[in-house]
């Protein structure tokens, strides 16, 4: 018996192994970006993904979402930096993880599961193509705008400086030959697919470009002691102030709402086990409460690393922990070893991951079924485009209501006239304000001259609005 059940765990210990590494391929240049794009040190975004995988990785919650800095947060944290400096940094993320912790022990989290299934997919969709139109300027060494819309509106221009020989065709070469490699990674021979296909396009891509001194930028990474700053008295006690404390619960709703939503996105990627809310919660919390002693980035979970650990085949949270060792170990032990990656190349497996999270197979049955579910999902993922992630999902949520508003707010009106007698009016189905127009249509239809008796006893819900205008109705009629 034990024979037999030590098969599968190292079966699942070994692909939790492989999805480890495709996962530290894809959060490396994340955790790089976004600590610039945030203003402070490339390196506090690595300390994030560290803590993201060895403290946020062991808590109980989502046992295959991984968790690190996210680019939701980056215009927040810059204008907190430049309002308040680095130093204040560390203390209001260390503020945003006790409350998360607090939040979660309020058993607050499980609200978060009340989300559509199409926003979930919009989300996706969204992020995917922030995701690729962003890491296609990376590929050509070329810097991207700032804002999602602004990224896929430029992205013309960039193919005509490629084609003009102002941006870096050899760099750019060197990404697409990246995501080739990975595409063509799965028809391959089984014993040959036990290597991740992005781990083999990765070393395929350094080894051409350092061999063939090929022009590309590489990973930059210092020392990460130097640049742990612990918050001190001072920064601890600036947050009795009104804008610290806004900016703190700004922190704590956009890190939690990213977190949570990112997990309901992640149960939809995978059939093993679902999300614990209220713990994952705490698990977040728990990791912004040590990234902030260490002065670093806030952590939330990021869809991006946690669907390409689903993809990679990952059983465990092994896989989630050992991407933040490998993290460690290289940023800190062995740095001049991420000096040789190509960036390009690392873009290459980013732009492979978003679009992975492009539904292209299943909009086209979706806008034939659910044409309202396909409306919600192209909203949402082009308000995550146009706007940023957190207020997107909060204009898809808010659409997705309307439509399930407008969808039960069915209404039938019923007239029973035999020339004689009072008019019999039967109304059924749930009148909402949204249905009013329908009905009062129907009401002033009938006769003015004669008695009319109202059936409402199939009426199942009537708002105040509905309510009103029938007391209206009637004392006009009457």
């Amino acid at each position: 018996m034990s024979s037999s059940l030590s098969e599968p765990i190292r079966r699942a210990l070994r692909t939790d192994l492989t999805s480890s590494l495709v996962v530290f391929l894809v959060a490396l240049p994340l955790c790089v970006g976004v600590a610039v794009a945030s203003g402070v040190p490339a390196e506090l975004g690595l300390v994030t993904g560290i803590v993201g995988g060895l403290v946020t990785g062991l808590l109980p919650g989502s046992s295959l979402q991984v968790s690190g800095p996210a680019a939701g947060l980056t215009v927040l944290v810059h204008e907190t930096v430049g309002t308040y400096g680095l130093a204040a940094l560390g203390a209001i993320v260390l503020a945003t993880g006790l409350i998360q912790l607090g939040l979660g022990a309020l058993k607050l989290g499980r609200w978060f599961r009340a989300i559509s299934v199409a926003v979930v997919e919009g989300m996706l969709a969204g992020i995917g193509l922030v995701i690729i139109a962003d890491q296609l300027y990376a590929m050509a060494d070329a810097d991207a705008p700032a804002r999602g819309l602004d990224k896929i509106t430029g992205l013309p221009g960039l193919a005509a400086d490629l084609a003009g020989g102002t941006a870096s065709l050899s760099a750019f070469a060197v990404g697409a030959g990246t995501i080739a490699v990975i595409v063509l990674w799965s028809r391959m021979p089984a014993r040959i697919r036990v290597v991740p296909g992005a781990l083999a396009a990765v070393v395929l891509a350094t080894a051409v470009t350092s061999l063939g001194g090929l022009s590309a930028e590489t990973v930059r990474v210092e020392g990460l002691l130097s640049a742990i700053q612990p918050p001190g008295m001072d920064s601890l006690g600036d947050l009795a102030g009104i804008g610290v404390i806004g900016t703190v619960v700004a922190f704590t709703l956009i890190a939690s709402a990213e977190s949570l939503f990112s997990a309901a996105a992640v149960d939809r990627l995978h059939d093993g086990p679902r999300t614990d809310y209220d713990k994952e919660l705490m698990a977040q919390g728990a990791g912004n409460t040590v990234c902030g002693a260490l002065g670093a980035l806030p952590l939330t979970a990021v869809i991006v690393r946690s669907s390409a650990n689903v993809q990679a085949g990952a059983k465990t949270k092994a896989s989630r922990v050992l991407h933040g060792v490998w993290l460690l170990l290289f940023a800190a032990l062995f740095p001049a070893v991420l000096g040789i990656l190509p960036l390009a190349a690392l873009a290459g497996v980013l732009v492979h991951a978003g679009f992975k999270l492009l539904p292209l197979r299943r909009l086209v049955p979706l806008w034939r079924e659910h044409r309202g579910e396909a409306v919600v999902l192209t909203v949402t993922a082009l308000a995550i485009v146009s706007v940023n992630m957190f207020e997107g999902v909060l204009i898809g949520l808010a659409l997705a209501v309307i439509k399930t508003a407008w969808d039960t707010s069915h209404i039938h009106t019923e007239v029973h006239d035999d020339g004689e007698g009072p008019v019999r009016v039967a109304i059924s189905g749930n009148a909402t304000f949204l249905r009013l127009p329908k009905m009062l249509d129907a009401l002033e239809a009938l006769p003015a001259d004669r008695a009319v008796e109202l059936d409402l006893s199939d009426l199942r819900h009537a708002d105040h609005a509905c309510r009103t205008a029938l007391n209206a109705w009637t004392e006009r009629h009457n």
